[in-house]
């Protein structure tokens, strides 16, 4: 089968330290300071064999997302920017829908035919952190498209437990090729609702919502905040069409943080009372948190949604007067999100589909991602079974 392949030279980076861990299964935990020089390239593959309890599906979407750039875009010295636990070569992609076109021998509740999107974060359910109900942090945790091969590829084996049936949603849009591309958006929308709801605990219907970056991850955040019923939202992103985007997705107020000093927009649109939940997820803390630390209203929650390996200064005190909070966040596991983000967009209370603005075939993967480092796209689909 053909699948968009990211290979990449091991060589760390002089004052990075490679544990043990990293050294026995050739995963980088800090994937920007161990892999150098990658290259895309969509070329063939084995198609993958299936285990008992997997099944093989037939992608029909699966969207390029920030950390798929990040393997491409590279720093000064030819490192990837994605800062996160990768292995190289694999085949790219997280953000997918499929049907199913085979079954393992132990699987009894998905059946050949059935639509479904799947999980990127593949936890064993068997480590302490998992038993204790922390899947996202799983000891043995592999990620699809990180790790191990991903849905940028014809076909993609997997395990049944990772995958959720999209019934809901081919009915509510009442035409198949449309459901599979909105369902391609559950990933991203699971992390979004996993780092605002579960992990920050959400926020008040009537709260002010300020959220920073209008990419995929910023526009569900949007989304999920018209959807909860935010007050106000307000955003900030320096992108013009996705400005444009985030006003057809709920907010309520959109901003170039190039332009005006976001910290001070939040307190007039608060008339001084500050913002009650604040969204990163621009991956520019350095930049973002500092605004939200001087637009906190009283008991204010902040969650870091976007990636980047940087150090930010925070002044604590603000946090301590203000009553505030700072969640961090990762994966989507668990908790119900992903049959929650699904039945909302069944019901028709979230409708993400607008922010797809491409889409490209399978043999144009590395231009739709080229596409995508221009930062204007909300969204951009590849549909590898087109």
């Amino acid at each position: 089968m053909k699948g968009l392949i990211l290979d990449a030279v091991w060589e760390p980076k002089p004052d990075y330290k490679v544990s043990d861990w990293e050294k026995a299964t050739g995963k980088a935990i800090t994937g920007n300071s161990v892999w150098r020089y990658p290259n895309l390239e969509v070329r063939e593959k084995a198609d993958p064999q299936l285990k008992p309890d997997q099944i093989l599906l037939a992608v029909q979407a699966c969207g390029v997302c920030g950390s798929d750039m990040h393997s491409y875009e590279t720093d000064a010295d030819d490192y990837i920017l994605y800062p996160g636990l990768t292995k190289f070569p694999s085949i790219l992609g997280h953000e997918l829908s499929g049907k199913v076109v085979e079954v393992g021998r132990d699987v009894t509740d998905l059946k050949v035919g059935d639509m479904v999107t799947v999980e990127e974060m593949i936890w064993c359910g068997e480590c302490i952190p998992c038993r204790n109900g922390y899947p996202n942090h799983c000891t043995h945790l592999e990620e699809i498209g990180f790790t191990i091969d991903g849905g940028f590829a014809k076909y993609l084996a997997i395990g049944a437990k990772f995958a959720w049936k999209i019934d809901g949603i081919a009915e509510h849009f009442g035409d198949e090729q449309k459901a599979y591309q909105v369902a391609a958006l559950t990933e991203p929308t699971t992390v979004a609702y996993n780092a605002m709801f579960e992990r920050a605990g959400g926020f008040r219907p009537g709260h002010f919502v300020a959220v920073y970056g209008a990419g995929p991850i910023g526009l569900a955040a949007i989304g999920l905040a018209e959807a909860a019923g935010a007050g106000k939202i307000a955003v900030f992103e320096i992108s013009a069409e996705r400005r444009e985007l985030a006003k057809k997705i709920g907010a309520d107020h959109v901003y170039d943080p190039a332009e005006v000093t976001p910290h001070e927009v939040l307190m007039e649109l608060s008339r001084g009372e500050g913002f009650n939940f604040q969204v990163e997820a621009a991956g520019a803390p350095h930049l973002t948190v500092p605004e939200m630390v001087k637009s906190l209203a009283i008991n204010a929650k902040m969650v870091q949604i976007g990636r980047a390996a940087q150090n930010v200064p925070m002044y604590l005190e603000t946090l301590q007067v203000r009553r505030a909070q700072f969640f961090g966040a990762q994966g989507h596991s668990g908790h119900e999100t992903f049959p929650n983000v699904i039945r909302m967009v069944a019901s028709g209370r979230l409708d993400l589909s607008p922010v797809i603005t491409a889409r490209y075939g399978l043999d144009d993967t590395v231009a739709a991602i080229a596409k995508a480092t221009e930062r204007k796209d909300g969204k951009i689909m590849v549909l590898p079974n087109a």
